[in-house]
């Protein structure tokens, strides 16, 4: 079966446990850019609690583009920021060093577009978690899927409740690197199933889904 995501940056665990359990995943290339979604946030778990870091991107005077026209801005030096972030959060973490490299390249190379930079981060925890599985996108947008066709463009959001609204994404519990000073935290970015999981976390994403 088929099934349609945004493109998402160091996308949550709820998006990747779908992603890795249906059989031809497509990412929405056509679809407009929409503000306060994973396009360009993640969530990450800090020493202080969650913490959420944002991509910046030129807004045009078009009031619709895009997804695929979308521009990383760089009026600000957040790329460091994030890297900082990651660093502190995970620096202690069991698997942070084996992964580390690979991850460190995007926060100093720049890249025009938002779908680009996200996409080639996407096949890092592709290769992390050992998924063979290409990089597919649409070719238009549709508004309206075919019935055997999965969406989750506009049900994995950081504004809705997957508890309510996706039933079948139920998060395991596994150890975060601050779990001394805060209960388990879900659906945070991937990465923090991946730094403090390795090889394990793929076999979490597989079980996260009721079959």
């Amino acid at each position: 079966m088929q099934s349609i995501f945004t493109s998402s940056y160091l996308p949550p665990v709820q998006f990747m446990s779908h992603w890795v359990n249906t059989d031809e995943p497509i990412i929405e290339a056509h679809c407009n850019y929409a503000k306060q979604t994973y396009r360009n946030r993640c969530d990450i778990l800090g020493a202080n609690g969650p913490i959420s870091l944002i991509v910046p991107v030129i807004k045009g005077r078009r009031p619709k583009v895009a997804s695929k026209d979308v521009e990383i801005a760089y009026y600000e030096r957040w790329q460091d920021l994030h890297w900082r972030s990651i660093l502190s959060a995970y620096k202690s973490s069991p698997f942070f060093e084996y992964y580390m490299d690979d991850f460190a390249v995007f926060y100093e190379k720049q890249y025009k577009f938002l779908l680009d930079f996200n996409n080639e981060l996407m096949q890092v925890i592709l290769d992390a978690l050992d998924i063979n599985k290409d990089l597919k996108f649409t070719e238009k947008f549709d508004r309206v899927l075919a019935d055997d066709i999965l969406d989750y463009r506009e049900s994995i959001h950081p504004k809705k409740d997957y508890s309510q609204l996706d039933l079948n994404f139920k998060p395991i519990k596994y150890r975060q690197v601050f779990s001394d000073r805060y209960e388990f935290i879900p659906n945070l970015s991937v990465i923090d199933l991946i730094f403090n999981k390795g090889p394990e976390a793929i076999d979490l994403l597989e079980d996260s889904i009721l079959k």
